[in-house]
């Protein structure tokens, strides 16, 4: 790992951030509670850096580059669109920086694969923001799995529905050149839950909708040995429901993918599990691995987010949903 000024065990760990649009200031407002520090802020928009830097006392810089040759900070998190991701993270790891990233890391499993190689090839961290994994509540959940709370698991059904359609028509969230759609936006969510409970699915079937070029929702179903996962995505409409049956009982989460309770129903009884899903737990985890020295992250491994990928990319192919970047 590089040498930064003053060394990695800094009193507060200093971020850099990539970005500084909606995600970043929420993720700001949330990790300056704790033991983190925004030391430095890029945008490709100088005057918006600068605004950003100026709310929390950090550096702003219209250049990556020069950002980092500066090097004042111990990691860099990154909050640009997803079509961005690899650039910035493979420059960044390149330069010797640890780096966390947003969900999903890239839009296809041949980038998360670079980006995962070029960790292991520099020695540095590299990690998912998936702040749901970060989160001792889906760990919870998935003791009580593995623990036949519930019995032999018999259908597994999420909804995760946003009125993405309702955005401006210049939003990342429905342009094709960014990426845009349901699937890779909040897609991953449910996903990735399920992956990180059973694992990789025995096969995958998505039927999806896509209008000008980008997919407004989907349903997928991931099949596991016995039952099914079924998942449906939308940009039509704001829902979201989690819930798990088994033949002894069911777990209901709640906003799952931020949730803070779930509830056990069993032929014994009910029990209420609780957990904290927030970005300064988050932060402060891969804050704290990357001071061990990890490469990987024992929240998010690099097998889920590649796994995850694999299935979306598997989705997109289902649907031939092609970006025009892959053309």
């Amino acid at each position: 790992m590089r040498e930064k000024e003053g060394g990695i065990k800094t009193e507060k760990f200093r971020w850099a951030y990539v970005g500084s649009g909606s995600i970043a200031e929420n993720t700001a407002r949330s990790i300056t509670r704790g033991n983190n520090k925004i030391a430095a802020v890029y945008s490709r928009n100088k005057a918006k850096a600068d605004k950003f830097a100026a709310k929390y006392g950090a550096e702003a810089f219209g250049e990556f580059e020069s950002m980092l040759e500066k090097g004042k900070f111990d990691g860099v998190y990154i909050a640009t669109p997803h079509t961005a991701h690899i650039d910035y993270a493979l420059g960044a790891m390149r330069a010797g920086f640890p780096v966390l990233c947003e969900k999903p890391v890239g839009v296809s499993a041949a980038q998360a694969e670079q980006m995962i190689n070029t960790s292991r090839e520099n020695n540095v961290y590299f990690c998912e923001a998936m702040w749901t994994w970060f989160s001792d509540l889906p760990q919870k959940v998935r003791n009580r799995i593995a623990e036949n709370k519930i019995g032999e698991i018999k259908s597994v059904n999420i909804v995760h529905a946003f009125p993405g359609l309702m955005m401006s028509k210049n939003s990342r969230l429905l342009k094709p050149e960014t990426a845009g759609g349901a699937l890779l936006d909040i897609g991953v969510y449910p996903i990735t839950y399920c992956y990180r409970l059973f694992g990789y699915p025995e096969s995958i079937r998505c039927e999806g909708n896509v209008k000008n070029g980008i997919d407004t929702g989907e349903t997928v179903t991931l099949t596991y040995d016995g039952f099914d996962c079924k998942l449906e995505m939308s940009f039509l409409k704001l829902v979201e429901r989690f819930r798990i049956t088994g033949t002894q009982g069911e777990i209901k989460i709640p906003m799952y993918h931020m949730a803070r309770s779930a509830s056990v129903k069993t032929e014994s009884g009910c029990e209420r599990l609780s957990g904290k899903t927030d970005y300064l737990t988050e932060f402060s985890c891969a804050a704290d691995e990357i001071r061990a020295g990890l490469i990987e992250s024992a929240y998010v491994p690099h097998s889920a987010t590649l796994d995850c990928l694999k299935i979306m990319d598997e989705c997109r192919r289902q649907m031939n949903l092609v970006y025009p970047f892959e053309k």
